[in-house]
C-alpha cells in the first residue's frame, strides 16, 4: 500500500503563526517524545516511520509549501502541484506520482491523508487494515471514521447504511451538522469523517479519462489546468456506489483551532513567556522580547513576526473569518536552507530581512533586475561568489551586491545576516541559474 500525505491550507486558521508561505501544519507547536518543539508535519511523517509506512510515502504539496517540507523533513518523495485545484487533481497528480516514481501499479491501493490530525500510534496501525477492507468487501474506496466521543459540530460525519463485522456500508455524508442534529446521528451509529480513503489507483485512472489522456504525472503537471477545480468527494466519493468505512476506536483530534491546539499542548506556554495567575491559558511567543500574561482565563495568546493574537479560547474558532481580509506578505518563512524573516518594508524603496543560513546549505546562484542588495553579517561564518570573486563572510562583514550580479552564497557555520534590499521590491524578482556552489567555485578557481 502507498500514503499520501495531503499538505495544503491558506494559512489562516493558526494566524499569526501560520501564513501563506507557513501553513499551519509547519508551526512547531507540539512536543515530541524527547520534549522537542516539533510541527503536525513532522508529528505525523515520525509515526508513519515508525508504523513502517514512510518507505512508500509521498507528500502532496504547492510550490510554496515545497522548500519548507524539505526543511522540516528532509528529501522525502514530493508530488508538486504548479497551482491549486482543490482535492480531485491533488490526489489524481500524486496517484500518478506513485506509479511513476515509486513503483506503483494500477492494482495497488493508496491512501490518502490529511497532515494535521493529532493522533498515536494506532492510527498508523490501522491504516493497513484500510486496504485489507478494499480486498475483503470489492469497496470501491475504504474510508476511516473515527468513534464519536460527543456530539459535535466542528466534523463531517458519515452515516451508516449496515453495520457489518469490523466495517460499515456507507449510506451518505453530512457536513458540520448542528450539537442536536449531531447527537442524533451518533445515535444511528454515525462516525466522525477523518478525510481518510483508500482505493486501488486503477480508480482514478479511469476518472481521468472524462478529462484526457495523460501519458503520466510530468504529462499532468504540465496539463494541470485542464483539470477542473474540484474535489475529490465530488467528483468521486459521493458518486461512489460501493463505500465502506472502519470505525477507529482511538486518539483522533482534528487540530483546526487554537482552542483544539491548546488541549493538546503539554506545557501552557512556548518561547519566552512569563504566566502568572492564568487558569487554563497557553501562550506561545515567537518574539525575540517577553510575553507576560497575568490574571488571564481561558485564553491564547500568540505573538509571532506576523501579528499578536489575544483571544478567548473558544472565540479563537472564528479566526480565520476575522482576518479573511487582512492582506500583509508573509513575515516569517522557513525553507530548505533556514528561515527568512522580514524586519522591515518601507513604502517606496526599501525593505530589510534577516536570514539565517543553515551550516553546509547553500543559496541559488542567482540575480536581481530591480533591486541592490546591502548583506550586514551578523554571526557565522561563510563564502559568498559574487560574480567572479570569492568573499570570505564573518561577524562584522558587509557585502554590496549590485542589480545584475550573479551570487551565490554557502554557510560554513550557520550563517545570520540582515539583507537590506534598495530598489524596487518585487517577489519575484530573481532570476535563477543553478544551486551548485562547488561547480561556480570551480569556475573562477579555473580563470
Amino acid at each position: 500500500m502507498y500514503t499520501v500525505l495531503l499538505s495544503g491550507g491558506s494559512g489562516k486558521r493558526l494566524w499569526p503563526l501560520s501564513n501563506d508561505k507557513r501553513s499551519k501544519q509547519f508551526a512547531r507547536i507540539l512536543t515530541d517524545d524527547e520534549g522537542r518543539s516539533v510541527s503536525m508535519v513532522q508529528h505525523m511523517w515520525r509515526h508513519l516511520e515508525d508504523a513502517g509506512l514512510a518507505e512508500h510515502t509521498l507528500v502532496c504539496t504547492g510550490k510554496g509549501q515545497a522548500e519548507t517540507i524539505s526543511g522540516q523533513l528532509g528529501q522525502v518523495p514530493v508530488a508538486l502541484e504548479p497551482d491549486r485545484r482543490d482535492t480531485f487533481p491533488a490526489i489524481a497528480l500524486s496517484s500518478l506520482y506513485a506509479t511513476d516514481y515509486l513503483g506503483a501499479s494500477n492494482d495497488d491501493a493508496i491512501c490518502f491523508i490529511p497532515v494535521d490530525p493529532y493522533t498515536d500510534d494506532a492510527y498508523f496501525e490501522a491504516l493497513p487494515r484500510l486496504e485489507e477492507l478494499l480486498r475483503s468487501t470489492g469497496a470501491e474506496i475504504a474510508l476511516m471514521g473515527a468513534t464519536p466521543d460527543a456530539p459535535s459540530s466542528k466534523y463531517g460525519y458519515i452515516l451508516p447504511e449496515k453495520r457489518c463485522d469490523g466495517y460499515i456500508t456507507v449510506h451518505s455524508f453530512r457536513e458540520k451538522p448542528t450539537e442536536a442534529e449531531a447527537a442524533d446521528l451518533i445515535s444511528e451509529g454515525a462516525l466522525w469523517n477523518c478525510g481518510v480513503f483508500c482505493f486501488r489507483i486503477s480508480l482514478i485512472q479511469k476518472a481521468l479519462e472524462k478529462y484526457g489522456t495523460f501519458k503520466g504525472y510530468d504529462d499532468l503537471y504540465a496539463r494541470y489546468q485542464d483539470l477542473p477545480k474540484i474535489s475529490f468527494d465530488y467528483e468521486i466519493l459521493e458518486k461512489s456506489e460501493r463505500l465502506v468505512a472502519m470505525p477507529f476506536n482511538g486518539m483522533w483530534k482534528d487540530l483546526g483551532t487554537w482552542n483544539a491546539i491548546a488541549e493538546q499542548m503539554k506545557q501552557s506556554s512556548l518561547g519566552d513567556v512569563i504566566m502568572t495567575d492564568c487558569q487554563n491559558t497557553v501562550a506561545i511567543n515567537e518574539l525575540a522580547v517577553p510575553v507576560v500574561t497575568m490574571g488571564l482565563s481561558d485564553a491564547v495568546v500568540v505573538a509571532a513576526p506576523d501579528g499578536i493574537l489575544v483571544a478567548d479560547r473558544t472565540a479563537s474558532e472564528r479566526l480565520k473569518s476575522v482576518i479573511a481580509d487582512l492582506d500583509r506578505p508573509p513575515m516569517f518563512e522557513e525553507r530548505s536552507w533556514g528561515t527568512l524573516q522580514t524586519i522591515d518594508i518601507t513604502d517606496g524603496d526599501r525593505c530589510t530581512k534577516r536570514l539565517r543560513l543553515f551550516a553546509g546549505m547553500c543559496s541559488s546562484c542567482h540575480y536581481h533586475l530591480m533591486r541592490d542588495e546591502i548583506w550586514v553579517i551578523l554571526g557565522g561564518r561563510g563564502k559568498l561568489i559574487l560574480d567572479d570573486d570569492l568573499i570570505s563572510l564573518k561577524p562584522g562583514s558587509t557585502v554590496r551586491i549590485p542589480r545584475g550580479q550573479h551570487h551565490i552564497v554557502k554557510a560554513i557555520t550557520d550563517l545570520d545576516f540582515l539583507e537590506i534590499h534598495m530598489g524596487e521590491e518585487q517577489e519575484d524578482d530573481i532570476i535563477r541559474h543553478g544551486f551548485d556552489f562547488d561547480k561556480e567555485l570551480q569556475r573562477i578557481l579555473n580563470l
